[in-house]
């Protein structure tokens, strides 16, 4: 009873930011108060105050570009770590554990250490400022992970797959993409999930790679908006451009939460 009762508390007070966010991004634009900002107002205006974010910092085509990046990033970033994977695990690559490392290795650094080399090796290489550059960090960022989980994924495979597989003239190409990709699926979907949440969530590398509306993501236009509260932006208005623009991160866990679950038993197949 105890516990239930610690559990409930805890859960209240947890979920106490989101009733916040909720209710004052709910509430009409010229009616924010802080004094009452636990009351929750007559009004519902979650979808005009929406509406005004988007024409006020331009949200359209930050919010056509993340989805751009969260989508082809971790694609590319999950079939080359599973190339990676497949490489060191079931072709037994010569010093593959070393290989790994030095994939892996990359994950070891804060990424504020990356910032500065990256904006002057974009700007040299014209690629600042760019969709094509964007979705190339996020897919360099993304390989790690994907290659360490479906290295972990493939350790557990039996290799009479493989050669059943040889056995039957199959290429090592052929294999991966017909066998090991989609006994794989489990896994490949949990790091999708996890790095379409990130790279829909990032600001650090929007700031410092991007500048024009139609490039920058969604989180870094957000933080405009929401820097411009102070000079006339209603609280209530950057409120809900935060709710709404959070929502996908959201759907895409609750429409694909079996196989996530799934693909964190990394050793079954």
């Amino acid at each position: 009873m105890i516990r239930r009762i610690v559990l409930i508390v805890l859960g209240l007070i947890w979920l106490g930011p989101t009733y916040l966010l909720v209710v004052n991004a709910s509430r009409p634009a010229a009616s924010y108060d802080p004094g009452s900002a636990w009351v929750p107002s007559g009004d519902f205006a979650l979808l005009e105050n929406f509406t005004r974010a988007l024409d006020s910092a331009n949200l359209t085509d930050s919010l056509a570009s993340t989805a751009l990046y969260a989508v082809v990033s971790p694609l590319l970033g999950v079939v080359i770590g599973a190339l990676a994977g497949y490489t060191i695990v079931v072709l037994r690559l010569r010093h593959g554990f070393w290989w790994f490392l030095l994939i892996f290795g990359g994950t070891v650094f804060p990424s504020q250490m990356l910032l500065v080399p990256l904006f002057v090796g974009f700007s040299d290489a014209g690629l600042y400022d760019t969709r094509i550059g964007m979705i190339l960090i996020y897919t360099g960022i993304n390989v790690p992970l994907a290659a360490f989980v479906l290295r972990n994924f493939y350790t557990g495979v039996a290799f009479s797959i493989f050669e059943a597989a040889r056995m039957d003239g199959a290429s090592t190409w052929r294999i991966f993409w017909r066998v090991y990709l989609p006994i794989s699926l489990s896994a490949l979907t949990a790091v999708f999930i996890l790095e379409f949440t990130f790279i829909w969530n990032d600001l650090i590398f929007g700031l410092t790679l991007t500048q024009t509306e139609s490039v920058r993501p969604v989180m870094t236009a957000l933080a405009g908006l929401m820097t411009d509260v102070y000079a006339g932006t209603p609280v209530p208005v950057g409120l809900a451009a935060g709710l709404v623009v959070s929502l996908p991160t959201v759907v895409l866990f609750l429409a694909t939460q079996r196989l996530f679950a799934r693909g964190l038993s990394l050793g079954s197949v």
